[in-house]
């Protein structure tokens, strides 16, 4: 009897072993959800998340026709194309690249059977933004959430066991909140009193940079003030509105008009913690001083990335972003959302990190091959706060404390802590189209991966207005460069919107083409002093003429930039079949002849002949431009 009950047991063991691995090998496993410092550093589990805590997820989903996307975007920022810049509205992506209705609802389906309650879907069905106990996150995934020693910073961190799995056939690219080992963290801190003196010549007090001072350096004598455009700001903490007209009110700008759109999971009060708020006060601040009659301003506050950015495509209207915060995760799901908004014409700048030359390979999204990276620059104003004068690349060239590169927090005495202008090579991203052609090998780039920064913008002694009254003077970072370049894309956008042109998009393309031109002098300051070196990188990098990776191409030189963008940002079409009693150039109201076209275009600007056919103009063409026939030949002067 006891042998036969014994055979019984082994047979149910047997059994349920079989069971346990047919399932398992029905499951899709996800990666890259524990942390590799877990195995690096052989981390020990100290406890476990308690089964009652609440967590918000967001889940994403692929995209469809990714192969036809590339192509699409390839065109789409080709000017010899007749699809340049025909961007496409969020519905249009969505119906020809978005998930599937079934898609989603399995999605849905599977959060709801798992007791994940669904807390925000979106039109465009990309993600799927959940919450639930730690204990249906567990059985949903088949993981244990674990809590760790955070290695570098002065906390716990949770992350699971094992990869998490979910059931084969469920179309999930990535999920967020599973782990919180990187955290957003603002990337701007104040300078040490251990920095050199003062030099910027700003109007702030101390020679600080604010208000009218930005404009007066990259944009002087311009007259465009950024009417008619909006920008978005992507934050992760709230900030004081009585800090923003504070500061417009010294500065002596005009109250720019703030919508503030909470996601889910965001408090939409400002933490009790300075730096967090002088993040969010200081994008603002900076986007208003460049481009002061913003017709609105919005600020996204999640507490993910993912969720910012799958509502932030969602705002077609707004044509340009700008992120400061470092030390986040950064998944598949969000170069998803940055080639979602190259094909609706909107670009998204985001600040190149602030720890000189990077050691190691770069986490996105500064190095996304579908985002414009920006690095820093000290600026010395020509006089107090009147006009530009002289640039290098922003080094402090000693530690303080605040967070590094890598989103880790440093008191100023250990390993990271030395401040600069973040450059570097993508250990992810292949060489952009855009982006070859270059020989960067005197800069220490590469040949074959994304060199980073693209572009730079002022990056320290810059006061600001903050926590509920502060000011406060040499605030550094490229938390700066980052919005104050947004607020510059808007004017360049609201000079193509009187020209009835389309937005520039995703400005890339047009920055390295202005770059490798005869424009690049006109249109760039180009920083050759300075360096990013520090003691963990000695020989990299160093400034030099043309890009580098330290400021890349520069920075913005005014009115020459301004009218290169909006040149290339859409051709001029001509059609010398068409009339109407309205021709703006544009693809469908073009003008019927070419001294129209000529007198219309900008600087380096192209001219695209729409239809086959002929004109007897003859004149005398006094400025570079591209002249193309796009469909059929064109005779001119006969």
């Amino acid at each position: 009897m006891t042998n036969k009950l014994s055979q019984m047991v082994a047979g149910w063991a047997l059994l349920l072993v079989i069971t346990a691995s047919a399932t398992a090998a029905e499951r899709q496993l996800l990666q890259g959800y524990v942390p590799a410092a877990v195995a690096k550093l052989d981390l020990k589990p100290v406890g476990r998340l308690p089964g009652t805590r609440i967590l918000n997820l967001a889940i994403g989903l692929p995209l469809r026709n990714k192969e036809a996307l590339t192509n699409l975007l390839q065109r789409l920022y080709d000017p010899a194309s007749t699809a340049f810049h025909q961007y496409l509205t969020p519905e249009q992506f969505t119906a020809r690249f978005g998930p599937t209705e079934a898609d989603y609802e399995a999605v849905l389906q599977f959060a709801r059977s798992n007791g994940l309650a669904v807390a925000e879907t979106y039109s465009h069905r990309e993600l799927v933004d959940v919450s639930a106990t730690v204990s249906d996150v567990e059985k949903a995934f088949h993981i244990t959430l674990r809590t760790y020693r955070h290695p570098t910073e002065e906390r716990e961190f949770y992350a699971p066991d094992v990869e998490p799995s979910i059931e084969a056939g469920v179309p999930i690219l990535s999920i967020s909140g599973l782990n919180d080992y990187c955290l957003p963290h603002p990337g701007a801190h104040r300078r040490s009193g251990m920095g050199p003196a003062d030099t910027s010549n700003g109007s702030g007090p101390s020679g600080s940079l604010r208000g009218k001072d930005f404009r007066n350096a990259y944009a002087h004598g311009v007259t465009l003030n950024g009417s008619g455009q909006y920008v978005g700001l992507v934050e992760f903490d709230g900030y004081y509105a009585s800090d923003i007209t504070k500061y417009e009110n010294q500065c002596g700008l005009p109250n720019v008009p703030i919508s503030n759109v909470m996601l889910s999971g965001s408090s939409g009060y400002p933490d009790n913690n300075t730096n967090y708020v002088m993040e969010a006060s200081l994008d603002i601040e900076m986007v208003i001083a460049m481009a002061p009659g913003l017709s609105r301003l919005y600020v996204f506050e999640g507490n993910n990335f993912e969720t910012v950015l799958s509502s932030m495509v969602t705002y077609s209207e707004i044509k340009q972003f700008s992120a400061s915060w470092v030390g986040f995760g950064f998944n598949a799901s969000d170069d998803s959302f940055f080639q979602q908004m190259a094909a609706q014409g909107q670009t998204f700048f985001q600040a190149s990190g602030d720890g000189c030359a990077y050691t190691q390979p770069i986490t996105g999204p500064c190095d996304s091959a579908y985002v414009t990276s920006v690095g820093g620059t000290t600026l010395t104003m020509g006089s107090t706060g009147t006009n530009y004068g002289s640039e290098q690349v922003w080094n402090s060239g000693f530690q303080t404390p605040g967070w590094n590169l890598n989103g880790n927090y440093t008191n100023g005495t250990t390993h990271g802590g030395y401040w600069g202008s973040g450059g570097g090579v993508s250990g992810s991203y292949p060489i952009p189209d855009w982006q070859q052609g270059l020989n960067l090998t005197a800069v220490g780039g590469s040949a074959t991966m994304r060199n980073i920064p693209d572009v730079a913008l002022t990056a320290n002694e810059i006061w600001v207005t903050y926590f509920n009254g502060l000011s406060g003077v040499d605030i550094e970072g490229t938390s700066v460069a980052a919005p104050l370049w947004a607020g510059f894309t808007a004017l360049v956008n609201q000079q193509t919107a009187a020209e009835g042109r389309p937005t520039v998009g995703f400005l890339n393309p047009a920055l390295y083409a202005i770059g490798k031109s005869a424009l690049y002098s006109s249109c760039f300051n180009d920083i050759t002093n300075g360096d990013d070196t520090w003691p963990e990188s000695p020989s990299k990098y160093h400034a030099a003429k043309g890009y580098d990776l330290c400021t890349g191409w520069g920075t913005p030189a005014g009115a020459a930039m301004i009218n290169a963008l909006a040149g290339l940002a859409g051709p001029v079409f001509v059609d010398f079949n068409f009339f109407s009693f309205i021709e703006i150039g544009t693809y469908d109201l073009p003008f019927s002849t070419l001294a129209e076209g000529i007198n219309a275009v900008s600087t380096g600007g192209t001219i695209f002949i729409k239809t086959a056919g002929s004109s007897s103009e003859k004149m005398t063409i006094s400025k570079p431009m591209t002249i193309t026939a796009s469909d059929g030949a064109a005779t001119i002067g006969h």
